[in-house]
């Protein structure tokens, strides 16, 4: 934790000195997928000093893909919510954790505009060293939603009309339902009892390994779904899908639109590939 915590903390400086700057945006599989050299730059800052400190390391980064061949695995996210970086809304994090056999063992994700760290050991989770326990409304209808649920790649994977029924449900249900991005933040916010719950179908490990330790060791729950992506079995930070819920909650409703998400997409899947 404390090397996770010195290398989010050590990119700082340089992610605030251009936030809100004009700055060149590239794009990866789309037009809804930005990267900028500032994702590049910080990326191999935090490789630098993860390897320097523990040398025993192999890190997979979003940008740079995997490095080393270490017994500790690290998950790197450099920004989580790149879009948001490079529009200058301020929601956007950097993502770190550490894996030893198949298990996240530590994890930090980083609010360098408000300067909050979330972070986690074995036992424990924190925001700026003091403990956090998360906690929700238990009814689903005074609660508050994160989900980036639907984007444009939904429409195609579930269909456009099902996909906008799902969002519909969600929006009638919940007290209040916010798209703000970010999975790693917003998991985070579970866990700090900022907001009751999170989901999201499309995430990838560098998103939510941090998080998951975080929202787990502060009593919250988190629900990981293949979407027929990943074998059945996989750890819950490998899969594309979650809900991330606070502690005390229990919301039907996102449950049950979740998995119906998954048990659709992996029927797709099947059949997909019995047509090959």
């Amino acid at each position: 934790m404390a090397v996770a915590t010195k290398a989010a903390r050590a990119v700082q400086a340089p992610l605030m000195a251009a936030f809100r700057q004009d700055m060149e945006v590239d794009y990866k599989r789309d037009l809804h997928d930005v990267v900028t050299i500032h994702d590049k730059n910080a990326e191999f800052t935090i490789r630098e000093i993860i390897l320097e400190s523990e040398p025993n390391s192999a890190i997979l980064g979003e940008e740079g893909g995997q490095v080393g061949n270490g017994e500790i695995q690290w998950y790197v996210d450099p920004i989580d919510g790149t879009s948001n970086f490079a529009s200058g809304l301020a929601f956007w994090c950097v993502s770190i954790a550490a894996v030893r056999d198949g298990n996240v063992v530590a994890g930090v994700v980083f609010d360098p505009v408000a300067d909050m760290l979330f972070s986690a050991d074995l036992e424990h989770s924190y925001l700026n060293d003091q403990l956090i326990k998360s906690k929700a409304a238990d009814d689903e209808r005074r609660a508050t939603l994160i989900t980036g649920y639907p984007v444009s790649r939904d429409f195609r994977l579930d269909g456009r009309e099902i996909a906008l029924a799902h969002f519909g449900d969600l929006v009638e249900t919940f007290s209040t339902l916010r798209r703000p991005g970010s999975a790693a933040l917003s998991i985070a916010h579970v866990a700090a009892g900022f907001v009751d719950a999170a989901a999201g179908f499309g995430v990838n490990s560098w998103d939510v390994a941090a998080a998951t330790l975080i929202l787990k060791n502060a009593g919250g729950r988190y629900e990981a779904f293949t979407l027929g992506k990943v074998p059945p079995g996989s750890a819950d930070f490998m899969c594309p899908g979650y809900v991330a819920t606070g502690g005390g909650a229990n919301y039907p409703t996102i449950n049950r639109i979740a998995r119906e998400i998954s048990t659709t997409r992996i029927r797709k899947l099947l059949v997909a590939e019995k047509a090959v």
